[in-house]
């Protein structure tokens, strides 16, 4: 069998497969059965500011609704808060404890403070790593995209200033200059990047004429785009490496390491075909490096890099035109009727 074992942001994992952030990871028994079917590491579901602060909200909507029932009544009920994360990092501290691979929480808040205090909440829980997900969809037609970035920038600064473990960040692809901003990402301190987030969007049901938000499983196709930009980004920073979306196999995780990545992150694929799932990926990278007679990962992360190619062009915009020019390809395969 090959050596599996990688780094990722300075820790150890005996293989490049982890588990991303979902609700598969909430039930501990589930995690349990995800190390022992391999995986290097698990991220715990994601800690949404907006998500607890709308329960707060709600708590307060109904604790006071029937205060104004009687001219007399100050409160039917007694002064209440509402739990705040402490449910969230309790499970998180649970988890932690259940396992023996590396646990890596995930944030994502809307206000600077929140991140950094939520950040020392999750380090006490006595995770390995944290990842910070930066999931947001603009709202403000007057704010400038600089001003975004760098509040991105103030806040994995500010977190690095104040947590002692290892801080990567989950991006989506939507940056003008994806490239430069983790760069800058990894001058503030950020020691790994996951690379895609899975954006979620709304869908119209038009027999209620209402939103309404389906499970957005990614697909085998998805893993082009982060696999591109593992390969423009490899050998050109010291910052790990991790693809996001559209892993779904072995193969699909050799693919990855080919461009770069230093470990991969699945999800729809163990929810599509089952926490075993984790197993014949591992067995399928296995059977593939002794194929090709590669005793580690090492021996061929970042071999088709763009940095290792002979060919400039190979991860740039001469692949469009090249398709282009040979788009009799695609009627051979599609004739048309």
């Amino acid at each position: 069998m090959a050596n599996l074992t990688t780094r990722y942001m300075g820790l150890q994992l005996k293989n490049p497969v982890i588990v991303g952030a979902c609700n598969l990871v909430k039930d501990i028994d589930n995690c349990k059965r995800m190390e022992e079917a391999g995986a290097a590491a698990i991220v715990y579901k994601t800690l949404f500011e907006e998500q607890i602060e709308l329960e707060r909200l709600q708590m307060s909507e109904e604790l006071n609704q029937y205060n104004d029932r009687h001219a007399e009544m100050i409160s039917l009920f007694p002064d209440i808060d509402h739990a705040g994360p402490r449910e969230h990092l309790g499970h998180l501290r649970k988890v932690v404890n259940a396992v023996n691979i590396p646990v890596i929480a995930s944030l994502n808040c809307t206000f600077g403070e929140t991140w950094v205090e939520y950040a020392r909440q999750m380090e006490n829980t006595g995770i390995n790593a944290l990842e910070l997900n930066f999931y947001s969809v603009p709202g403000d037609f007057k704010r400038e995209g600089k001003a975004i970035l760098n509040e991105q920038l103030d806040v994995v600064s500010e977190v690095k200033k104040n947590v002692k473990i290892p801080v990567s960040v989950k991006l989506s692809p939507y940056y003008t200059n994806i490239l430069m901003l983790i760069q800058n990402m990894y001058y503030a301190g950020v020691d790994g990047f996951v690379l895609f987030n899975r954006m979620f969007h709304p869908d119209i049901d038009l027999e209620t004429e209402t939103h309404h938000f389906p499970y957005n499983l990614s697909h085998e196709e998805d893993n082009r785009l982060p696999m591109r930009y593992i390969g423009l980004l490899s050998g050109e920073i010291r910052g790990s490496l991790c693809a996001n979306t559209g892993i779904f196999t072995g193969l699909d995780a050799a693919k990855m390491i080919l461009t770069g990545a230093d470990c991969v992150q699945v999800v729809s694929t163990v929810y599509k075909h089952g926490i075993g799932q984790i197993t014949r990926i591992l067995e399928e990278l296995d059977g593939w490096m002794e194929k090709k007679n590669y005793d580690s990962v090492d021996a061929f992360r970042g071999k088709m890099s763009r940095k290792n190619l002979k060919d400039p062009f190979a991860y740039r915009r001469a692949q469009y035109i090249d398709i282009l020019m040979k788009s009799e390809e695609i009627f051979k395969k599609y004739p048309m009727r």
